[in-house]
């Protein structure tokens, strides 16, 4: 798993455009666009699986359930795209997510939940990936 993180607008499209364009066949899926957060993604055949805006997808959860379900859902489906992964040679799955907050810690309790999941979740999905980037105005730095 690849994982990039960076600021809201910071260039991570572009950069996992440039980066993958050789995996003409990417499957790309986005909170953004409303696609809803993959829990199995067995059923897809490209070789690369791009996941965007999964800060959009915590929220939602935040939102829906309490901060120990919301985490529990988060691992199941962060381990059922490992599955996806590992289940082929030539796979990779290409995680994006947005820092949200800076560092700054919101007022409204729900922000709060969300931020606090969300930092969780990235850190659960830094440990797990094999490589992370942080994007910073189109430029990258590997971190691991």
């Amino acid at each position: 798993m690849h994982f990039i993180i960076g600021g809201a607008f910071n260039g991570k499209r572009a950069w996992v455009k440039k980066t993958y364009q050789d995996s003409m066949q990417a499957y790309w899926l986005s909170a953004y666009n409303h696609d809803s957060l993959p829990t199995n993604l067995m059923d897809i055949e490209e070789p690369v699986i791009i996941l965007e805006g999964v800060e959009l997808w915590l929220k939602d959860l935040t939102k829906n359930y309490d901060v120990n379900h919301s985490r529990e859902i988060w691992n199941r489906c962060k381990e059922n795209w490992l599955t996806w992964e590992k289940a082929g040679v030539n796979r990779k799955l290409v995680v994006i997510g947005t820092d949200i907050t800076k560092g700054i810690v919101p007022l409204e309790v729900e922000n709060r939940v969300w931020r606090d999941v969300t930092g969780w979740a990235y850190q659960d999905m830094a440990a797990k990936s094999d490589k992370v980037d942080v994007i910073w105005y189109g430029l990258s730095q590997n971190i691991k």
